[in-house]
């Protein structure tokens, strides 16, 4: 996995924010988290949608049963950086519950289909992070 992001992580960095093959013209940021456990920076692509105010990504490890590494960290750690086109901006993590969680979710599966897939996938329900403006 860490070759298939390296490769994301530098056509991303050399095409201003936009890459090609399955993310061709979907929304991808770069989101640096530190390890819960090491304590070592990490950066992990992924999409992302745009919320007034902020930025929502979604912990859906392709529907695996467990969640992503990426989400520890951010409970761990929840200020953040992430790369969105040519910017870097610094951000809090929050974890999206109730109806918030479900408009922001249900607005995703609509945009991109692959992620109802992802749901159907696994029995968990798979979180919700958004992205807010760093105080």
């Amino acid at each position: 996995m860490s070759d298939w992001n390296d490769k994301i992580i530098a056509e991303f960095r050399a095409n201003g924010g936009r890459v090609g093959g399955q993310f061709a013209g979907a929304p991808l940021l770069l989101l640096h988290t530190v390890g819960a456990r090491s304590g070592e920076p990490r950066v992990h692509p992924m999409m992302y949608q745009e919320l007034d105010g902020g930025y929502a990504v979604f912990a859906s490890k392709a529907g695996a049963p467990t969640n992503p590494d990426w989400y520890h960290n951010l409970l761990a750690h929840p200020k953040v950086t992430a790369e969105i086109g040519t910017d870097t901006v610094d951000l809090v993590a929050r974890v999206a519950d109730g109806d918030e969680r479900e408009r922001i979710w249900d607005a995703q599966k609509a945009a991109y289909p692959g992620f109802a897939d992802y749901e159907r996938k696994t029995s968990r329900q798979i979180p919700v992070v958004v992205l807010e403006p760093a105080p």
